[in-house]
């Protein structure tokens, strides 16, 4: 049964959580995921039999003094609830999982839990905008587009990447921003720096700004030639 999110009240105040550096879920988006490990198994179990609610998040540099345990570093202040949408298991154990992005959350103390996974208080308020399917992302113009576009052309042809042209042309501009924000390889910084973009449009601006700082960084290691 399909579950929508409208209201504040509508989401929990702690969410498990899974540190994943390198990895962005953004409100609407799909991420799936190969669950192996023990703790994160559980926190399956746990929450297929609860609100299937999983917050996504990555991890941020410790700061002097701080406690050295490798297997709980220091959290990023923003992540983003996803909603388990598909489930399946392998025959060797490990969970299949699909999980849709349904609201970013600040987050707050974490919980002395016996849990093997952690969890947190989950602030959503500063991000309820996302549960409304019209929230104003800006104004689409063609040069936006194109300008993303030209810049994400470049990007790929340093990288050595391809997609296919004609579904990214023709993408509604927020799903393509989304989509290319949670896909391309950007590293942990840049990731989080797309996730606490406020609206669409703000993402848009820093999507394409990373997209043409690392094409003129390819544009660098070729020799130029003047016509």
């Amino acid at each position: 049964m399909a579950v929508t999110y409208r209201k504040l009240s509508d989401l929990p105040l702690v969410v498990p959580v899974f540190p994943l550096d390198g990895v962005l879920l953004l409100p609407g988006g799909q991420l799936p995921l190969n669950i192996f490990e023990p703790r994160y198994l559980n926190m399956l179990d746990d929450a297929m039999s609860g609100e299937r609610i999983i917050g996504m998040i990555q991890t941020r540099p410790r700061t002097p003094g701080q406690d050295a345990d490798p297997q709980r570093p220091p959290l990023a202040p923003v992540g983003c609830a996803g909603r388990v949408t598909s489930f399946a298991e392998t025959s060797d154990g490990r969970y299949l999982i699909t999980l849709t992005g349904v609201c970013r959350f600040r987050a707050g103390d974490e919980l002395p839990v016996r849990t093997p996974y952690r969890q947190v208080r989950a602030d959503f308020a500063p991000y309820e905008p996302d549960l409304r399917e019209d929230t104003p992302g800006g104004t689409r113009t063609a040069a936006d587009i194109d300008r993303l576009l030209s810049a994400l052309r470049r990007y790929l042809d340093h990288r050595g990447l391809a997609i296919d042209w004609g579904d990214a042309e023709s993408a509604p501009s927020d799903a393509l921003i989304n989509s290319l924000a949670m896909a391309l390889p950007f590293d942990p910084m840049e990731k989080q720096a797309l996730l606490e973009a406020e609206t669409i449009f703000e993402r848009k601006a820093t999507l394409t700004a990373l997209l043409e700082i690392d094409a003129a960084a390819g544009d660098d290691d070729e020799p130029h030639s003047i016509q």
